[in-house]
């Protein structure tokens, strides 16, 4: 009984520090481009190439998106099919203000702030007026919608199937070209932290606490006199802006606006990225993201090595579908990390130092509440 006591005054001292390891890792992330590290099989060439960034950096933009999300559905307990359509406005309305209208930088960028604050607002203004599956549905109602709107190019806008390149008139010299790669990197890991250390604040505030209420019985805040929609539109809210963030980053190192960025399928792919790397963790979707889009460009390259040609026709073909490989590790990534990666982890971190001080750990720990 002893040892368990230790370990319970250990165990709390930690908790108010761990969640802060995340943000170590990623600020010693930036030295990477500094780093002419090579790693065989997992990326060719030098760590520090402009492609291997690009990789990394895209990865790091999608991070941000799954991180909003993950505010939505991993601690507020609230399932939205229409994420897509505020990560798609941060694509498509910076670009649309600098090549069609001319503005410049800063106003573009305020601009589509402003507007992916107003549209969340109004979007879950609405929709939260509903709850489970008919929630679900009216948001995937609102992002077809927008996936539409962008389909038929409204008055040239938005360039139809074919997208929109961004123009680099109106665009920083250090923020232009293939030369610097690292400084998009830079900036795209200095959003990543500042969303993270954002996200940690409003967890672990008064209203973070509520969403969690919320979570696990919305009616037992109810009962406490307190009105679960407007903590639950407040969430939402904050989660539409901070995806439309991720969108103008995911912009800036595409150079382009693609119509994919506002489709139901990509909310999807967000859904499936918190769902990898544990919902309810504030890592676990950054790290979910990253595996993620790792997984998807390098599964491509594997799928064209010689090794996979020589293969037999009956292993060879489906081998060479990086979706049906990445379908084979999403199906084991969910049998044998059925909390996610964060789960995975939260579940024997303390085993080692229970078994130094003679106490014993849960076999599984609570859901995770605003920690790593």
């Amino acid at each position: 009984m002893r040892g368990e006591h230790e370990l319970m005054g250990v165990h709390e001292g930690l908790g108010r520090y761990r969640a802060l390891i995340p943000v170590a890792v990623l600020v010693a992330l930036l030295a990477v481009p500094a780093l002419p590290l090579r790693l065989p099989g997992l990326f060719d060439g030098p760590l520090n190439s402009p492609g291997n960034l690009q990789l990394l950096a895209v990865g790091f933009a999608l991070g941000i998106a799954a991180l909003s999300y993950n505010l939505l559905f991993g601690y507020t307990g609230v399932l939205s099919f229409g994420h897509a359509l505020f990560f798609g406005a941060g694509v498509y309305l910076p670009t649309i203000a600098l090549r069609k209208w001319r503005w410049d930088l800063g106003p573009a960028l305020a601009f589509t702030l402003l507007a992916g604050v107003l549209l969340a607002l109004a979007v879950g203004a609405l929709a939260l007026r509903t709850k489970g599956v008919y929630f679900a549905m009216v948001t995937l109602a609102f992002a077809q919608a927008g996936a539409v709107l962008v389909g038929k190019d409204p008055g040239g806008l938005t360039g139809g199937e074919e997208g929109l390149s961004l123009p680099t008139r109106p665009l920083p010299r250090w923020m232009v070209g293939v030369v610097n790669t690292d400084n998009l990197y830079w900036l795209t890991l200095a959003v990543l932290i500042a969303v993270y250390l954002l996200a940690l604040r409003l967890i672990t505030s008064p209203a973070g606490h509520v969403w969690q209420g919320i979570r696990e019985n919305e009616g037992r805040v109810e009962l406490l006199g307190l009105r679960p929609y407007l903590f639950k539109l407040l969430a939402f809210v904050i989660s539409g802006a901070l995806a439309t963030v991720a969108g103008i980053v995911y912009l800036f190192l595409l150079s382009g606006a693609n119509p994919r960025a506002v489709s139901a399928d990509f909310t999807v792919t967000l859904l499936l990225m918190v769902i990898i790397g544990g919902s309810g963790s504030l890592w676990g979707p950054v790290a979910g993201a990253l595996l993620y889009h790792y997984l998807n460009v390098r599964l491509t390259v594997w799928a064209g090595t010689p090794a996979v040609a020589g293969l037999p026709a009956i292993l060879g073909q489906p081998l060479r579908d990086p979706l049906f490989i990445f379908g084979i590790v999403f199906i084991l990534l969910v049998l044998f990390f059925p909390r996610g990666l964060a789960g995975a982890f939260a579940g024997r971190r303390l085993r080692p130092l229970a078994r130094a001080l003679g106490g014993t750990v849960p076999a599984r720990e609570p859901r995770p509440r605003g920690e790593i």
